[in-house]
């Protein structure tokens, strides 16, 4: 309650000074949320020359925010019913009631045509969204909340959930996590996997057995890929379905190796006959098969031909995790803009394309990680890529690398 009220606090000193907007067109006013423009089939939004309130028809955008708008025509109101809490806004009133309680601002909502119309930044902020103006494209943005991001994370340290698997698993869901890699220590008892999957499960997080390393892009490693394939299909067998692990994910990084700058040609050729062994090692299981890879993959071709790896792989595999190191979403070089290639390679292929974010101090440069940065920072990120990568059918949320450098953030 305290919450709400101080959001409506914040409201009504915007309402005060309005939302600043040039007089436009109501046909070329367009409203997007979460990425995805708004359909206005009957009454089009307007800016209000009274207050300069961009006002919308109450009933398309609540139901997009989540909400349930419900009109008396009696007492000449409409409230809008979202989680615990109830708005009720007057025709032509200056107030509204926030559970019982008058908040005053600046414009109400009006009846045009024989529908009714609300002030969007009153009510896009009553329901804890964020409200943002782009002049060039003459559009209001609408930003719900962050927990609408999915994600995943490494854990490298299979020791994690030895020493404390209630709290990794407590952080992951308040992060809204929904999947864990997981690093496989073949010499852990099985009895410890099948109780961490098992506890993720229940809250909803699904985990993938996680190992690679750069030197398994050579053939002579090829026993361990076996291997590893091997025990984690020996262990998913052994136990019931809430205990299994959801996919097998592999971090190989070939481009790490000294040879990826001498000898690409032979390192790549290496690299694809083990990823074809892979293929086949796990063809007619049902586990789901992850790749991670470089955002810029899609510009290294397959040797001889003009196709690209990344869409080579993407037809083998189920996933591609790409290690879009940034900690800007928009702008030149930045997260939206490096991952937009694989995601249309992605969504003719219809595969999925997770984007991967860094949180471990790197030496590339101050953009490509969001080290030093907070959670709060991070997420705010997240929330605006998000809302543009939702149009490309492929993407499939974000990854943080790495989960013990995510949990001290501050």
């Amino acid at each position: 309650m305290k919450r709400l009220l101080l959001c409506m606090t914040v409201i009504c000193i915007g309402m005060s000074v309005g939302f600043n907007l040039p007089n436009v067109y109501a046909s070329s006013l367009r409203v997007e949320v979460d990425g995805r423009e708004v359909a206005f089939p009957d009454e089009l939004p307007y800016v209000d020359a009274a207050t300069n309130l961009t006002m919308v028809p109450a009933k398309f955008v609540s139901e997009k925010l989540g909400a349930k708008a419900k009109w008396n025509g009696a007492s000449n109101q409409i409230s809008f019913l979202y989680k615990n809490d109830t708005i009720t806004l007057g025709i032509g009133d200056n107030h509204a009631e926030v559970n019982g309680k008058t908040v005053t601002f600046g414009g109400g909502a009006l009846v045009k045509n024989g529908r009714t119309m609300v002030p969007l930044r009153f009510i896009s902020e009553a329901f804890h969204a964020q409200v943002e103006w782009q002049p060039k494209q003459n559009q209001v943005s609408i930003m719900t909340a962050v927990s609408n991001v999915p994600k995943g994370t490494w854990i490298w340290d299979s020791q994690v959930i030895v020493r404390d698997s209630d709290k990794a698993i407590s952080f992951a869901r308040e992060r809204n996590v929904t999947t864990i890699y997981l690093q496989i220590n073949t010499d852990m008892a099985p009895a410890i996997y099948e109780s961490f999957v098992r506890s993720a499960k229940e809250q909803g997080i699904q985990v993938e057995a996680l190992e690679g390393r750069p030197e398994w892009a050579y053939k002579k490693n090829q026993d361990k890929i076996k291997k590893f394939i091997a025990w984690v299909s020996a262990y998913n067998a052994s136990v019931e379905a809430e205990a299994r692990f959801a996919g097998l994910h592999f971090d190989i990084e070939p481009y790490r190796l000294s040879e990826w700058k001498k000898d690409n040609k032979v390192l790549l050729e290496g690299w694809m006959d083990n990823l074809r062994l892979i293929e086949k090692e796990t063809k007619g299981n049902d586990l789901k098969i992850t790749m991670d890879v470089p955002y810029w993959l899609n510009t290294i071709k397959v040797p001889g031909t003009d196709y690209s790896m990344s869409a080579w792989l993407l037809e083998k595999f189920d996933c591609l995790v790409i290690m879009n190191y940034r900690n800007h979403a928009v702008g030149k070089n930045g997260i939206v803009e490096n991952a937009q290639a694989m995601l249309r390679e992605a969504s003719t292929l219809k595969k999925q394309i997770v984007i991967a974010v860094e949180t471990v101090k790197s030496s590339e440069g101050p953009r490509t990680s969001f080290y030093a940065m907070s959670n709060e920072a991070m997420e705010k990120e997240l929330q605006a890529a998000h809302n543009q990568l939702t149009r490309y059918a492929s993407y499939a949320g974000f990854a943080v690398h790495d989960f013990k450098s995510w949990q001290v953030m501050k």
